[in-house]
């Protein structure tokens, strides 16, 4: 018996053999896959539901730059595509601008930017990467095209020889791209110079080099092509809706039923229906999960599934499960040694700073100040910053210099207001006490007024703390250092 996945496969062989595609997606996150072995065909018609590089932010990208009014972005009547390679070797292909109706002019005068390569496996989101700047092309054009073609490889119309890649080149051609097995790239088909009205354009796509003329099948994965919703997506919750099609499915316009279904925590459960027909379902946020479409065509059955994921602005944990001190003075040996953890709520990926400092995967920090501090998470997937979020780290300094200096002039338990029952005493070396503090001022290193030397000194710290709903009560000795 023929598997699903196969018989996908077998139609997708049946059905691409020299057709056209016609369908279009201009975002990068619902980017459609495509094969080698057909040329394909898209009409576009704008730049989508969401903007792939902030116009705010994002200024540049490689070759392709925005206009100058402030209304203005990167993108204008785009195209995007992903691929696979299937093979090692050489891969490169034409983007021929061709006329609205046959026989009419030629209105484009297409752009484009190759982004890649990237691991499948690694969990990153390559849309994000590419949006926010982190990953530029490896390939791109801008300059304005003196024939209909432009691409990597050899212009098929004057023989052009593609160039090497460099920053500012006036390319019109760039040179093969050399590819291994498995490597996901993202193409980026655009056309920026000489049309800003939307009025649908149409171009088309033929991959070339000596992977596609040793096996135009094998050259690129087309087994990809069968995943028609498209790669898993990460999206941020004020993102607009996500547009799942299965018209580009391999069985084209062959559908005699379609039933979407959703399995909510991709646990290998479906929870519902969500949708009995129609070939489109649209997925709203924040409504994660993994999305199934059932095909049933004449030729038997296809299915393809997407896992759809949302993020919004990163948010602690609530209450002390969200900022965790992990060593401070209260359960420190190394006084200097104060470290904190921060728990987001959420799976997301996340980064984090503390008092104004660079960011770190880590959400753990060592040699944390005693005292008020701060830290800000970013969501790396671009879903959103939070405000700087204050909280306070127990502790005391090491030395201090009462020299009226208006710097370290006093010593104090820095956050000791938030312990219960707190009190500070000082003693010199010999155990005379010296002074006991209150919560308020510190010690200025005098005795009855008089100043006392540089000297190491001591103190006891005792307080309450509740430990599993039992209050304790706690003591913290230590030593600190007078400098003159």
């Amino acid at each position: 018996m023929m598997s699903i996945r196969t018989l996908s496969f077998a139609i997708s062989c049946l059905l691409y053999t020299g057709y056209a595609l016609g369908q279009n997606s201009p975002d990068c996150r619902t980017a459609i896959p495509v094969c080698a072995d057909a040329p394909i065909t898209a009409v576009v018609d704008g730049s989508g539901d969401i903007d792939d590089f902030d116009p705010d932010v994002i200024t540049q990208t490689g070759c392709l730059e925005k206009g100058s009014v402030a209304s203005a972005n990167i993108e204008n009547n785009t195209a995007w595509f992903v691929f696979r390679a299937g093979t090692d070797g050489q891969i490169g292909f034409d983007i021929e601008a061709l006329p609205v109706n046959p026989g009419g002019v030629v209105t484009a005068e297409w752009d484009f930017a190759l982004y890649g390569p990237f691991d499948q496996t690694s969990g990153e989101n390559f849309c994000t990467a590419i949006g926010t700047g982190t990953t530029e092309p490896i390939r791109c054009n801008y300059e304005v095209n003196d024939t209909n073609f432009t691409g990597i490889g050899v212009n098929p119309e004057n023989s052009q020889v593609g160039a090497p890649n460099v920053t500012g080149s006036q390319n019109t051609y760039d040179e093969y791209i050399n590819v291994r097995a498995g490597e996901i790239y993202y193409l980026l088909i655009n056309n920026f110079n000489t049309n800003f009205d939307g009025d649908a354009e149409t171009f088309e796509l033929t991959f070339t080099g000596n992977s596609v003329n040793t096996n135009q099948n094998t050259a690129l994965d087309c087994t990809l092509r069968d995943e028609f919703l498209g790669l898993d997506i990460i999206a941020c919750e004020d993102d607009p809706d996500i547009i799942l099609s299965a018209q580009n499915s391999p069985a084209g316009p062959d559908i005699v039923t379609i039933t979407w279904s959703l399995d909510r925590d991709d646990d290998g459960t479906v929870d519902e229906v969500v949708a009995p027909s129609g070939t489109e379902y649209t997925v709203t946020s924040p409504n994660s999960g993994r999305y199934f479409v059932e095909i049933e065509t004449s030729f038997g059955l296809i299915t393809d599934d997407i896992l759809i994921t949302f993020f919004g602005v990163p948010t602690l944990l609530a209450g002390e499960d969200g900022i965790i001190i992990r060593e401070d003075l209260t359960n420190a040996n190394d006084p200097d040694q104060y470290a904190v953890e921060f728990e987001v709520d959420g799976d997301g990926e996340y980064e984090y700073a503390i008092n104004g400092g660079d960011f770190q995967d880590d959400s753990v920090f060592l040699d944390v100040p005693p005292g008020i501090n701060t830290v800000i998470i970013n969501d790396k997937n671009g879903c959103g910053i939070t405000e700087p979020i204050e909280f306070l780290v127990v502790g005391y300094p090491k030395f201090f210099t009462p020299n009226g200096d208006a710097f370290n002039n006093t010593w104090e338990v820095k956050g000791i207001e938030e312990l219960t029952n707190a009190q500070v005493f000082i003693f010199d070396r010999y155990g005379k006490l010296l002074k006991q503090l209150d919560n308020i001022n510190g010690w200025d290193g005098t005795y009855n007024g008089n100043q006392l030397p540089a000297s190491d000194y001591w103190f006891r710290l005792d307080y309450d703390r509740t430990e599993q709903s039992v209050v304790v009560a706690k003591t913290v000795r230590n030593h600190f250092s007078l400098v003159r």
